[in-house]
């Protein structure tokens, strides 16, 4: 189990990598590439990046036993730099979390309620990979929705280029 504690705080690094380069794209959009409609999971750049932010904080949040974890993406309105902020300090708390929570806890079942209600529960040691694969995914689907409005000042952020960089 301990090279297991070892890979995660590795995709730890990863995940936040990733997450830092997308922040930075975003700093250099316009309002109007925040904001602009889009036909995809999410309606527009700003709600894809809000629920990136969003899963990536319950799941911290119901990691480390907050009472009541809400989703973020639910009421939301705060800015562009406000979401960042967030996003920043999710990354922090994530590789603390990792260097902290014990490796014999990795077994243990981790109950999340979905945004529809239900709950749904797995081991810590599938949650933590999910949580990464899943803002994998979505950041794919912001850097379509960015050139789709136009920004092109993108970098690659997959695990491959992490690993050469």
């Amino acid at each position: 189990m301990m090279g297991l504690q070892a890979y995660y705080l590795e995709l730890a690094a990863f995940n936040n990598w990733a997450d830092n380069q997308v922040m930075d794209w975003l700093t250099q959009v316009t309002d109007q590439q925040w904001n602009k409609p889009a036909i995809s999971s999410f309606g527009s750049v700003r709600d894809t990046a809000l629920h990136i932010v969003s899963a990536k904080k319950i799941w911290i949040d119901t990691w480390t036993d907050l009472p009541n974890p809400a989703y973020l993406s639910v009421g939301f309105n705060g800015s562009k730099n406000e979401l960042i902020n967030i996003w920043t300090k999710s990354c922090e708390d994530l590789t603390s979390f990792i260097e902290n929570y014990p490796v014999e806890d990795y077994t243990k079942p981790v109950t999340v309620k979905k945004p529809n209600g239900e709950l749904c529960t797995m081991e810590f040691k599938k949650t933590f990979p999910h949580m990464v694969n899943h803002a994998s995914y979505h950041r794919g689907q912001l850097v379509t929705l960015l050139r789709q409005s136009g920004f092109s000042n993108l970098s690659n952020t997959d695990l491959f280029t992490y690993y050469n960089i």
